[in-house]
């Protein structure tokens, strides 16, 4: 697909690429020069005070939360004191 370079050095990209890539208004795109390429790439910024979240040690154990869940592998406590006592035998 062709798209002209505008004044202020903007393009508008195809609707078809804006539906396929699923990007809505005030996505964050990346672009990066690769030899004689432009490579315009969607990211998802994160709040440095939420990097923690999004580390794979971290989503390794949201995920195995989340199986744990799905099997029922879950208690639940009444008090701070019945659920010690769970943990503790």
């Amino acid at each position: 697909m062709i798209t002209q370079l505008r004044s202020r050095s903007q393009i508008t990209l195809p609707r078809e690429i804006v539906k396929k890539m699923k990007l809505q208004k005030g996505d964050n795109l990346d672009v990066i020069v690769d030899d004689d390429k432009i490579i315009i790439k969607p990211v998802l910024v994160i709040d440095r005070s939420q990097t923690w979240f999004w580390s794979k040690e971290w989503q390794a154990m949201e995920k195995e939360a989340d199986e744990d869940i799905k099997h029922g592998r879950v208690q639940k406590a009444r008090s701070v004191k019945e659920l010690i006592e769970k943990l503790d035998s």
